[in-house]
């Protein structure tokens, strides 16, 4: 089993998880129209919807007074330095490495730190069982070596695990989806539903309807929430 601790990231990857691009992570809405409203029915999906701290107790925001009074002020969380997501992509390495050999998996392992969080990526011939069907056991794998990495750490981490370069692959036909899906409304002026998405895929689409200057809002339930692209006007 090989660590490339020097390995170089595609910039596209991650998605999910950058506000201004992927855990987590879906923007509010459509990403850079801070002014849109969402129409009936739809219920705009919160920022960094990925990932476990996404409005759970770690999240580390202000909690509202008794009675109704002023909201207690904390202060924002210092940025991670290079440093401590290089340990965390260690400790998620390390944790990674493990469940190849317990599942009797091949595959080496790539690390690298791209903005603010470190990115795993396992690389191999034999990686479809730690993928799944559209991903979804991928998304579980990321959210154990999050929490491996909080339990080490005890401090919450947006790191992002891409396993035979899923994500990348995901990340193109889901752009060429929200903008084919943008191109359909232009032309017939009527909302277009998408399929049920997760947050990091409905994180994409929203960016590539938003790329197109559409609108585009998220409505509906987990597992069934999806991506519905809104007409000018």
């Amino acid at each position: 089993m090989s660590q490339g601790e020097n390995a170089v990231a595609d910039p596209q990857i991650d998605a999910a998880e950058q506000p201004a691009a992927a855990d987590a992570e879906e923007a509010t809405g459509r990403a850079g129209d801070p002014g849109h409203s969402a129409p009936q029915g739809a219920v705009a999906d919160g920022p960094e919807a990925d990932g476990p701290e996404a409005g759970g107790p770690e999240a580390g925001g202000p909690e509202a007074g008794q009675d109704g009074g002023q909201a207690e002020e904390v202060a924002p969380a210092a940025e991670p330095v290079v440093a401590d997501l290089e340990l965390e992509g260690e400790i998620a390495a390390d944790y990674i490495e493990g469940l190849l050999d317990v599942a009797d998996l091949d595959g080496d392992i790539d690390m690298d730190v791209e903005g603010d969080r470190a990115l795993v990526s396992v690389v191999g011939a034999t990686l479809d069982e730690l993928v799944g069907s559209r991903g979804e056991v991928l998304e579980a794998l990321q959210e154990l070596t999050r929490l491996a990495v909080h339990r080490q750490t005890g401090a919450r981490t947006r790191i992002m695990l891409d396993v035979g370069g899923y994500r990348l692959r995901r990340r193109s036909e889901l752009s060429e989806a929200g903008k084919d899906a943008a191109d359909e409304v232009k032309r017939t002026g009527a909302p277009k539903k998408l399929w049920a998405m997760n947050p990091f895929e409905r994180k994409i689409v929203h960016d590539a309807v938003a790329a197109a200057g559409l609108r585009s809002e998220s409505e509906g339930e987990e597992p069934d929430r999806r991506v519905v692209v809104l007409p000018v006007g």
